[in-house]
């Protein structure tokens, strides 16, 4: 029998993991301008309309502000995301399906969309469209992201931020779509695009009218008690002199629960941050890590855009020795929810 030499066995090296791309919200081209500054690989934004799910007045772009948003990132070596993330309902398909063609016409490096309408338009019309899977298109698992892959052509999902950890790996090994996770950002503790809970306050639901708490329905009032907040009438929250008024979300207000007033209800307002899970991320394969807050000023944009620049830098120059700054983590929690954050659904030890 011929001898083999050892070597002949020695397996490949392994292949260098691949940096996540970091995500980053654009409200307005200052935020955009902002979040391509410190150092996001992609940006996102909507249109001043019901077609994204950020709708608020003051926010997003029209045409022109895109056309030089683009300029500015492409220039810069950075992509532009438009999210036409709603849902249009039947006979009113016109804005939406206008708003994707605009987003070829302008250049945008990818559409993020939730409605299968919408991405069948764009598979006949626009071939070459890059498609996302929108967060609001609800896919939790692998046979739903493969089916908007077989039917679709996306090529990259968005997962909801109600999987663990193991949950997103088991995803990722079984589908070849790129996976696109939340890292910091504003927690919702509904699975997106399943929730209607506003609708029953507004009569608006947020998947179609692009806002979960529309302005048309907050009230702010100064009452003995204190600054009461209110949506569509339903008392949300009352705040002491001097207190911070939040703005009005049932997910996120305070109610009398068994004589006892709090954040029992729902969800007291913390932010999701998982710069501490970054090296588990990369490691399963996550391609693109996603900063929320298109609501929020270019301050914050740059703050927190700069913080994950420097952690995933950190973490591929340094995988085993990565550890996340403590001043990182004061930056992010000036800007947080309540102060504070959590890892959310990604860190379930019971499980």
């Amino acid at each position: 029998m011929d001898s083999v030499t050892v070597s002949s066995f020695a397996a490949a090296p392994a292949a260098p993991l691949a940096a996540p791309e970091l995500v980053c919200p654009a409200g307005s081209l200052p935020a955009l301008k902002a979040a391509v500054d410190h150092g996001a690989s992609c940006v996102y934004l909507g249109l001043r309309d019901a077609t994204n799910a950020r709708n608020f007045a003051g926010l997003n772009f029209d045409a022109a502000a895109i056309a030089q948003g683009i300029a500015y990132a492409h220039a810069r070596g950075a992509k532009v995301f438009m999210a036409l993330n709603t849902y249009p309902q039947a006979g009113r398909e016109a804005p939406w399906l206008s708003a994707l063609d605009q987003a070829v016409d302008l250049g945008v490096d990818a559409v993020i969309l939730a409605d299968p309408g919408l991405m069948q338009h764009a598979v006949q019309h626009h071939p070459r469209l890059r498609l996302h899977l929108s967060v609001q298109g609800s896919a939790t698992n692998h046979d739903a992201i493969n089916f908007y892959r077989a039917q679709f052509g996306i090529v990259r999902a968005v997962l909801p931020r109600v999987l663990s950890l193991p949950q997103v790996r088991q995803v990722i090994e079984r589908t070849e779509v790129e996976i696109e996770v939340f890292g910091f950002g504003s927690l919702c503790v509904m699975v997106e695009g399943r929730c209607a809970l506003s609708s029953y306050a507004t009569g608006e639901s947020p998947n179609t009218h692009g806002v979960c708490s529309p302005p048309k329905a907050v009230r702010w009032q100064e009452t003995e008690g204190g600054m009461e907040s209110r949506l569509g009438g339903v008392l949300i929250d009352r705040f002491a002199p001097g207190e911070k008024a939040g703005y009005p979300t049932l997910c996120k207000g305070r109610f009398d629960v068994e004589d006892d007033q709090g954040y029992y209800a729902l969800e007291e307002p913390t932010s999701l941050n998982t710069l501490e899970l970054l090296p588990q991320l990369v490691q399963m394969g996550v391609r693109a890590i996603k900063i929320e807050g298109r609501q929020r000023s270019p301050a914050y944009v740059a703050q927190v855009t700069q913080v994950w620049r420097a952690a995933i830098d950190d973490c591929m120059a340094q995988p085993q020795r990565y550890r996340p700054r403590t001043h990182w983590m004061a930056q992010l929690d000036q800007v947080a929810e309540g102060q504070q954050h959590t890892l959310g659904a990604y860190h379930r030890p019971w499980k």
